[in-house]
């Protein structure tokens, strides 16, 4: 293998291993902040994720994982009192997952709590704006 090839291969390991460290460190972040409302890390997720009405299949696409797993998740927090399900005003075979009050003041907690310490508190907003245009790219294929 060239130098080149070898200096390159060995870029890409550490580039990869810093931003699998970021995740793991957000994923903590979140289970941490979550417990303290006395969420899963999954169901902080989803809160955090659950800007507006949307379906299953769109949280789940969010949230990174499969359909099933959110409804699992949903389907712990309808059971809370923090999400309700309404019929979809566009598909009638389709359900939007909809916060309650309840939810809204929750989720509003917990992004608050998200917002202490995180870890990516030491990059400043152009920073933040910057890293997130780069892992577009590196991502949207």
């Amino acid at each position: 293998m060239s130098d080149e090839r070898e200096t390159r291969a060995q870029a890409d390991r550490e580039l990869c291993g810093l931003v699998n460290g970021l995740a793991k460190q957000i994923e903590a972040h979140v289970r941490v902040r979550a417990a303290t409302l006395g969420l899963t890390a999954s169901q902080g997720v989803a809160l955090r994720e659950l800007t507006g009405p949307m379906t299953l299949r769109e949280l789940a696409e969010r949230m990174s994982c499969e359909p099933s797993n959110a409804t699992f998740v949903a389907d712990r927090l309808e059971e809370q009192g923090y999400l309700e399900r309404h019929p979809h005003p566009g598909n009638r075979r389709a359900k939007q997952l909809v916060l309650t009050p309840a939810g809204a003041e929750l989720r509003e907690r917990l992004l608050e709590l998200l917002a202490e310490d995180s870890p990516l508190a030491p990059l400043s907003h152009d920073e933040q704006d910057a890293l997130q245009r780069l892992l577009v790219r590196a991502v949207v294929r």
